[in-house]
């Protein structure tokens, strides 16, 4: 099955500071693709992988689960640890319980996580009624495309495959267990108005991490693809900062352009 325009996983071989992002569930790395790329032309090393079962066909994802999608960050975050000194971690919705599960496991390997709308609960009364219904039919309508600015897309899958959705609400009670052990610096960007992950969520994360250093950004002008909405421009600057600030060379002696 062919990939659709703009899925395509993307890497930058810059300097000796290493960015991991991960895009959400039923998306593509084209959501983080301005996120990836500000960090590359910043000279960092980056990594942005396409996630089993993503990027093609809905039917592709209902073969695949969280454990499919947790080891294709884990051996993407060994491979930036093989040529980088420091590396973070950035992930929006499901992609965020993915990085944060990261920095559980991980530890000192991970040195900081920026997440965006990060997704480690069921809100709806559909997410709750998966482990039934899932038997019953096998999609039901996509959720890709929540996005205030208008003329912009999200590339993804306009079905939500119900076997691969049970297998996130599964690890969503793992990663919500695993949250006292990211004791790493978080920074936490969140939409005031989301329509797929309640921000109740980002509460949960700053709750329960034991991070001592940990930033909260209101976005207040985007919804849940924040990356490609109104308040992008934003989480691009409190990114790079927050990179900086925790690794103050980072940039000055990588490449500042080119790569893919």
């Amino acid at each position: 099955m062919p990939l659709m325009p703009g899925a395509e996983p993307f890497h930058h071989a810059g300097g000796e500071v290493g960015v991991l992002l991960v895009h959400g569930f039923t998306g593509t790395p084209q959501s983080m693709r301005p996120w990836a790329d500000h960090f590359a032309e910043r000279g960092l090393t980056v990594s942005l992988p396409l996630l089993p079962g993503h990027g093609t066909h809905w039917k592709d994802m209902q073969v695949t689960g969280w454990q499919d999608w947790y080891a294709e960050v884990d051996r993407a975050l060994r491979e930036l640890r093989r040529t980088c000194t420091r590396v973070f971690v950035c992930g929006m919705s499901m992609g965020g319980a993915l990085s944060l599960y990261l920095a559980a496991r991980h530890g000192e390997d991970v040195d900081g996580v920026c997440l965006v709308n990060p997704s480690v609960k069921a809100d709806s009364h559909l997410l709750k009624a998966l482990p039934v219904l899932r038997h019953l039919v096998p999609s039901v309508a996509g959720l890709i495309g929540d996005i205030a600015k208008e003329g912009e897309r999200e590339v993804g899958y306009d079905r939500t495959p119900l076997h691969a959705a049970h297998s996130l609400a599964q690890f969503w009670r793992i990663v919500r267990d695993a949250l006292p052990q990211v004791t790493q610096p978080v920074l936490l960007m969140h939409s005031a108005v989301d329509h797929v992950v309640d921000p109740s969520n980002s509460d949960l994360v700053m709750a329960r991490v034991s991070s001592a250093d940990l930033t909260e950004v209101v976005l207040e002008r985007s919804h849940h693809v924040a990356t490609l909405d109104h308040d992008a421009g934003l989480i691009l600057d409190r990114s790079w900062e927050f990179v900086r600030r925790l690794a103050p060379g980072a940039g000055k002696d990588g490449v500042t352009s080119g790569g893919a």
